[in-house]
């Protein structure tokens, strides 16, 4: 049984219809995430050791909150978390939580976590 092509047309109208929202969704996700992202790390350069030929300005770690294992930035589409006592990057986005990646010796230099780890009562293993 074949549809009539007079009756086919709403239908292909909807799915384009639901395709720009999905892409266009995909498309926002894809910027949030991004700008996100950026937003935490505002520094360039500076790979190699001793890792002081950065530019740009270190995570100032007041805007993060204080969580029981670490501390966590809220962005606007993922919040990344650090768990203070391990170094652990984490990334959660709607809920679901995938570990990301350890603190890098450069970060540990140019962002020092450590500190500021210590600063707020954890002991860190990092």
């Amino acid at each position: 049984m074949t549809i009539p092509p007079a009756c086919a047309r709403p239908w292909r109208r909807l799915t384009r219809f639901f395709a720009v929202i999905g892409m266009a969704t995909s498309a926002m996700l894809i910027a949030g995430l991004t700008l996100d992202m950026r937003a935490f790390d505002q520094t360039r350069g500076g790979y190699e050791p001793p890792y002081t030929d950065y530019t740009g300005t270190p995570i100032d770690w007041r805007r993060m909150d204080t969580t029981a294992d670490g501390m966590v930035y809220r962005g606007h589409v993922v919040d990344l978390l650090l768990d203070c006592r391990s170094g652990m990057m984490t990334v959660d986005a709607f809920g679901l939580e995938k570990q990301w990646r350890r603190l890098s010796p450069r970060a540990l230099a140019v962002h020092k976590p450590r500190e500021e780890c210590r600063a707020r009562g954890f002991v860190p293993q990092f």
